[in-house]
């Protein structure tokens, strides 16, 4: 009987895997059919990186989480089977995927001025823009966990900058993104700081609403600078290669 416990709980194990691993493979075959392959794998793996950091964190913080799931040009989440306890476990891990995230991208750059790879600063270009899209302080985006330490009403920030994104680059992923951000847009308005619920979540001392908005502010410009550096660059390669 014991053995066979054993061996169910080690083929569920290898099952959430198999589903994280058949995934990503998935992805990078999706995206290959439009980037090319090395780019579809490295494409991927900064998003398992991104994806991990989030994973890493809430394993720390002792909440029960599933491997990433991916779904190709949507991106993809890790499964919370316990939920944050307060503001500033959610917080914590938001802010991780980022972070860990902005490392990867960190990684692809200088490897790519080392190795004098435009491939490599391509992938950096997307690690770096992808960890700031996804700091917009709107939930369900890192940013909203991040900022909501802050207060909730802080998402509504996120609405021009959501809007002035889909205009910059129509894309039916923003409509995606916006019908489930509705709710939270709702949660924002209504949002009423002295329900007995709202005090027991998100009641924090100042000095940690400091620490993580400065974190946040920085990642931020950190990744805005990089972006628009790594952008540069590209721009240079490509005109060379336009003679």
């Amino acid at each position: 009987m014991l053995r066979a416990i054993i061996t169910l709980f080690a083929a569920l194990k290898f099952s959430k895997v198999l589903l994280s691993g058949g995934t990503m493979l998935i992805s990078v075959f999706a995206y290959a059919l439009i980037f090319g392959v090395w780019y579809a794998v490295g494409f991927v793996l900064l998003i398992f990186v991104h994806e991990m950091g989030h994973y890493l964190a809430a394993r720390q913080r002792g909440l029960n989480v599933g491997l990433p799931t991916f779904i190709p040009f949507v991106g993809a989440w890790i499964a919370m089977k316990d939920m944050p306890r307060n503001v500033e476990v959610e917080a914590y891990v938001g802010l991780a995927g980022p972070v860990v995230g902005t490392l990867g991208a960190l990684a692809c750059y200088y490897l790519a001025r080392y190795y004098d790879s435009n491939l490599l600063l391509a992938l950096s270009y997307a690690g770096f823009f992808l960890n700031l899209f996804n700091l917009i302080p709107l939930s369900p985006f890192d940013g909203g966990r991040v900022t909501a330490i802050i207060s909730p009403r802080v998402w509504l920030v996120g609405v021009p900058i959501m809007i002035a994104f889909f205009f910059y680059h129509p894309s039916p992923m923003f409509i995606l993104i916006a019908i489930i951000a509705v709710p939270q847009v709702i949660k924002a308005i209504k949002y009423d700081s002295k329900a007995p619920e709202n005090i027991e979540y998100y009641s924090v001392t100042t000095a940690t609403k400091w620490k993580y908005g400065s974190y946040y502010m920085m990642l931020i410009v950190f990744l805005s600078a990089m972006t628009y550096e790594v952008d540069q660059m590209l721009q240079v390669v490509r005109s060379g290669n336009s003679l």
